[in-house]
């Protein structure tokens, strides 16, 4: 009973300090930076769920190179998806690069049992982060949202999450 009070305390006030920056004017993150490959890219909050551990992944036979297989993450078995290779990157992995990449779940909203590996989590960041932006070229994945540059000149890649769990790309894990 006294940790059901205490969590609906901490919830309360998590919820009146969000209110508390909203009315003073404070940024509010956007976006979960990540790393994969040596690109830095943007995932939506919203859309980004729970991040784990790199943890053993258990091959899948007959499947796409970037398609690392099946995890248990807590207790449910989720497809874990190579974000770079996914996006064409080539760069293979060893245990000390696995030792220090982490599984970011898909938001549950989404209905995607999946979880992208990235390199690195590189915090979060909002609209104020970034001095200019520029829209997704013309040839650029459907799931590619606005590039933002950040004031060292790093571009930081925004990807919708939601449209790349729809994708035919990401749906089409058989090799």
């Amino acid at each position: 009973m006294a940790n059901r009070e205490a969590l609906r305390e901490l919830q309360t006030r998590l919820a009146s300090r969000l209110q508390a920056a909203k009315g003073e004017g404070v940024s509010v993150s956007s976006w979960l930076a990540v790393e994969a490959a040596g690109k830095a890219y943007l995932l939506p909050l919203g859309q980004s769920g729970e991040i784990f551990p790199w943890v053993a992944v258990q091959r899948v036979p007959y499947t796409q190179k970037w398609f690392l297989g099946v995890a248990n993450l807590r207790g449910g078995l989720v497809g874990v998806v190579d974000l770079a290779g996914l996006l064409g990157s080539t760069t293979t992995r060893n245990e000390q690069s696995l030792a220090d990449a982490s599984l970011l779940a898909f938001n549950a909203a989404l209905e995607v049992n999946a979880a992208l590996l990235v390199d690195r989590l590189a915090g979060l960041r909002g609209t104020d982060a970034f001095v200019s932006s520029e829209p997704p070229a013309d040839d650029a994945p459907a799931f590619f949202g606005t590039t933002y540059v950040d004031s060292s000149g790093a571009r930081w890649q925004e990807i919708n999450l939601q449209i790349l769990s729809q994708n035919h790309a990401f749906l089409s894990i058989s090799a």
